[in-house]
């Protein structure tokens, strides 16, 4: 699916969730679908828990993500170890 389509799935709204990017038509914020995948959860394991999201919304997360990526950096300490 394109990109401009999965970015479709997300929604912004200052009156739904405090205005935090959520999958259109629900309350699941986008960074948490995130937290998920970034400690290692499946995609499999995500949609099983939140029985109304598809893939497709699981990917359209990952896209919002990575187009967020490209605005804003976040400063992450170097390793005191390199």
């Amino acid at each position: 699916m394109p990109r401009e389509n999965l970015l479709k799935r997300i929604s912004i709204d200052s009156g739904i969730c405090f205005g935090k990017p959520c999958i259109r038509g629900t309350r699941i914020w986008v960074s948490l679908i995130l937290d998920f995948l970034a400690e290692g959860e499946s995609v499999e394991a995500i949609i099983e828990e939140y029985p109304d999201l598809t893939r497709e919304d699981v990917q359209a997360c990952i896209a919002y993500g990575s187009e967020m990526s490209r605005e804003r950096i976040i400063p992450i300490p170097a390793d005191s170890r390199t």
